[in-house]
């Protein structure tokens, strides 16, 4: 468990572990003697949710660098040094120490950022920081709780308007024809090819989120009254089924041809749904931070195609990330005349109302209603 939480590279003065408070209150609930400890100790509460957890850990990971960088321990955190932390979310430096294009953990080049936060980002960072040190105060540990003066609710900015965060079909078929630019002269990048390829077809039929891709095998893909269907544990460890139709299912046999494997998943195969090959042709999953990074190289590969004929398009694609393929997935579903009520149940919302705002057709129809009201009639 250690080892997943912290990956202790040489982004670190040191690899030892920083000490405790050494003001702590008088009841401990908790064992730990350590931050990293108490870290994964406050970990465990969400095993049971893997999404929450991996983004909890994100979040306190970056959180445990910046104090040891600093010299500094949870415990003798101030609310100023919190409010220093948030202007380094929002500008991570210096760059080459904290920021990196996306990569597997594992990888030597590996880094905690990708690039600044966002506002959104940056609440929603501060906002799992404050469960941990609530937690970590009322386990003990802590003395107090550094957030909790902060106003962390949300500020009323208005949303900008410049970007729809979903491709349109004359975009979405560029970054499609992109694949047939991909290098397919060797065996490896054939495999590559028809991974990058499977990837995109799993994302955009179903609208799943990457994090429910990463976790997902063969055998959750299975055949119910003649029909195929994916079995999805989604947000809050909530288990939703996807239908999968033909074109998916074509997809799903091609890529399988390319690991070696029959033309359709059996119950309870293992083999991860997108993975790799390792160098002995074991095929190893892939986390949720890779497979955003292999969508943002094709979104690349995409624009830079595009930058000089359409440099609108490829400014779009160059700030597109993974879950717009979910968003795009949505609003071509919708237009496609698919029903509000079935996109909503294939995206598992629990609101129907989130599943409307993919409805630009009906704002479309709005506008162009509205143009009856003239100021001369």
């Amino acid at each position: 468990m250690t080892a997943s939480l912290l990956r202790l590279s040489p982004l670190l003065p040191s690899a030892s572990p920083p000490s405790p408070s050494t003001s702590l209150p008088t009841v401990h609930l908790i064992q730990a003697k350590t931050d990293i400890d108490a870290v994964l100790t406050w970990l465990r509460e969400y095993e049971s949710s893997p999404h929450t957890f991996t983004n909890y850990r994100k979040e306190a990971e970056r959180l445990l660098y910046w104090t040891q960088d600093r010299g500094k321990t949870l415990g003798a955190l101030s609310r100023d040094d919190l409010m220093d932390y948030q202007r380094f979310l929002a500008n991570p430096q210096p760059a080459e120490k904290w920021v990196a294009p996306a990569k597997p953990r594992s990888h030597p080049d590996w880094k905690p950022f990708t690039g600044p936060l966002s506002a959104s980002s940056q609440r929603q960072a501060l906002t799992i920081l404050n469960t941990l040190f609530k937690y970590l105060r009322e386990a003990g540990y802590l003395a107090a709780n550094p957030l909790a003066l902060a106003r962390l609710g949300k500020r009323r900015v208005p949303a900008s308007p410049t970007i729809d965060r979903y491709l349109e079909p004359t975009l979405w078929q560029k970054v499609w024809s992109s694949l047939d630019t991909l290098p397919n002269d060797t065996p490896r990048a054939a495999r590559q090819n028809a991974r990058a390829r499977w990837l995109l077809s799993l994302l955009y039929l179903t609208g799943a989120r990457r994090a429910e891709v990463a976790q997902a095998v063969m055998g959750d893909i299975y055949p119910r009254n003649g029909m195929w269907w994916w079995r999805v544990v989604g947000k809050g460890n909530k288990v939703g089924d996807i239908p999968v139709g033909e074109d998916l299912l074509a997809a799903l046999a091609q890529y399988r041809q390319h690991l070696g494997l029959g033309v359709l998943p059996q119950l309870g195969e293992q083999q991860p749904l997108v993975g790799r090959l390792s160098a002995k042709g074991q095929v190893m999953p892939l986390t949720d931070r890779h497979i955003c990074g292999l969508v943002k190289a094709v979104f690349a590969r995409t624009a830079a195609q595009c930058r000089a004929t359409e440099p609108a398009m490829a400014a779009k694609l160059e700030a597109a990330s993974t879950h717009w393929l979910r968003h795009t997935s949505a609003t071509h579903q919708l237009d496609a005349g698919v029903p509000l009520l079935v996109v909503s149940q294939n995206l598992r919302h629990s609101n129907i109302q989130t599943t409307r705002k993919y409805l630009h057709t009906e704002d479309d129809v709005r506008h162009a209603a509205t143009q009856a009201l003239k100021l001369r009639p």
